[in-house]
């Protein structure tokens, strides 16, 4: 190694000590922040892109988006949704396939958003609640679809002639 060589690569390294130190003397001099988070809980301001806790999305009936389809369960990453469907048949005659149970594992979630994102009909969103400490993890396995199942209303039957529609009908056909 040359003179030269030496002589540069050491005002390299104090090129580079002084821009580390320059960082450290600007977080040395700015404000500190300090939460004092159980006691602002009313004022504290979460981040809208904080992702906290999955939850399904409700109609002011009460009526969940969610048709089954199995894809945020496929999408998943490490296996954290659990969807249980059944086949209901509709007063048509036709069948369906219809949400019994939506298991979500809020222990092994990493918070991804596939789940969402791939989500056709917009049933699930994440929420900003993060206050999830229990003791145990099974209380973190949590049943999305809470509210109970709304019946889908019938189709309105044909209402039956009147008496006197019917009486002329068979005076005619006489």
């Amino acid at each position: 190694m040359s003179i030269k060589e030496y002589f540069s690569s050491l005002f390299k390294g104090i090129v580079s000590l002084l821009k580390g130190m320059s960082v450290t003397g600007k977080e040395l001099v700015t404000p500190k922040i300090t939460e004092r988070y159980p006691e602002n809980r009313a004022t504290l301001k979460i981040a809208d892109r904080f992702r906290g806790q999955l939850t399904f999305v409700y109609d002011d009936k009460g009526n969940h988006k969610c048709i089954a389809c199995g894809l945020c369960q496929m999408n998943c990453p490490n296996g954290t949704i659990s969807i249980q469907s059944k086949m209901v048949d509709l007063p048509d005659g036709k069948k369906k396939k219809k949400l019994d149970k939506y298991f979500y594992d809020l222990g092994s979630c990493i918070f991804c958003q596939l789940c969402v994102t791939n989500c056709p009909t917009g049933a699930i969103k994440f929420v900003n609640d993060f206050e999830e400490a229990v003791f145990t993890r099974d209380k973190l396995v949590k049943q999305l679809n809470y509210l109970p199942e709304k019946e889908p209303e019938a189709a309105p039957k044909p209402a039956a002639p009147a008496p006197a529609a019917a009486e002329t009908e068979n005076k005619e056909n006489k």
